[in-house]
């Protein structure tokens, strides 16, 4: 799939699905139309024929956001009203097609930050499941900067990450984090050196790919519905997840393996 301004690039790579932002001109800001054929790509990516998600950027950027050329734009035309009602439009689509999205998504989605993850950049790295950097990687939570509240799932994502006194003063900052304090704040997982950071993420992804996936889905869904649960309601849900895990041919495969002493081979069912 690639659009034909080449906004989102989506390529297939056997079980291993590989979304690419690409306005290199913006440093991969986020338009209404770009929002958009996010969501549709990662739309794409709810069949069982993908198996994990790899979501990054081109040209040396991850996202740097929401493109406030435009928002100046939309202030000059129309106005403070005509500005507001945009803000809201883009805030919905980002949360109900790109956020919600990749929390809903049954299988781990990947984001390689190889350069700028700033304001709605940064909030949609926090959306994913795991984080890797490359050496070149800042984080910026930027919204701050232009007067701006935090979208994206940030204020709901970053305190749950690095607490909420270090989540406040991130939004406060106006330099960017680099990749190395980044992984010490635990906002990544795994920093590599950017010269070798693609294949380092692509060999992540793919091994993501090549495992237990409804497995993987379903600690997902676990963990996102730990936030709202009590401990008793907790345990019930793995108790209902544990039980029907039982009925999937990955770990029927998994303990055999086990037993066997060999490695599992994982079909994703």
């Amino acid at each position: 799939m690639a659009t034909a301004e080449n906004r989102i690039q989506f390529e297939r790579k056997g079980t291993l699905a590989v979304i690419r932002l690409n306005r290199p001109d913006a440093r991969n800001a986020l338009s209404p139309a770009m929002v958009a054929e996010l969501g549709e790509a990662l739309a794409a990516c709810r069949g069982g024929d993908v198996r994990a998600v790899l979501l990054t950027g081109t040209d040396g950027a991850f996202c740097a956001g929401a493109d406030v050329r435009d928002f100046a734009h939309q202030l000059d035309e129309d106005g403070p009203e005509g500005l507001s009602q945009h803000l809201r439009s883009l805030a919905d689509a980002l949360h109900r097609d790109v956020i919600t999205a990749i929390r809903r998504l049954d299988k781990p989605v990947v984001a390689a930050v190889n350069g700028v993850a700033a304001g709605a950049g940064f909030s949609l790295a926090l959306a994913c499941d795991l984080r890797l950097a490359s050496s070149d990687a800042r984080f910026l939570l930027a919204y701050a900067n232009i007067g701006c509240t935090a979208d994206g799932g940030s204020t709901y994502m970053l305190p749950r990450i690095v607490g909420q006194g270090r989540a406040m003063e991130i939004y406060l900052a106006r330099q960017p984090i680099g990749a190395q304090y980044a992984l010490e704040l635990g906002l990544v997982s795994q920093v590599f050196d950017s010269a070798n950071f693609e294949r380092h993420a692509m060999e992540t992804a793919d091994h993501l790919a090549q495992g237990p996936t409804q497995a993987y889905g379903r600690v997902k869904a676990l963990f996102d519905g730990s936030w709202e649960a009590d401990l008793a309601t907790q345990l019930d849900a793995e108790t209902d997840a544990i039980a029907n895990i039982g009925l999937t041919g990955d770990f029927q495969e998994g303990i055999r393996a086990f037993s066997q002493k060999r490695p599992a081979w994982f079909q994703g069912r």
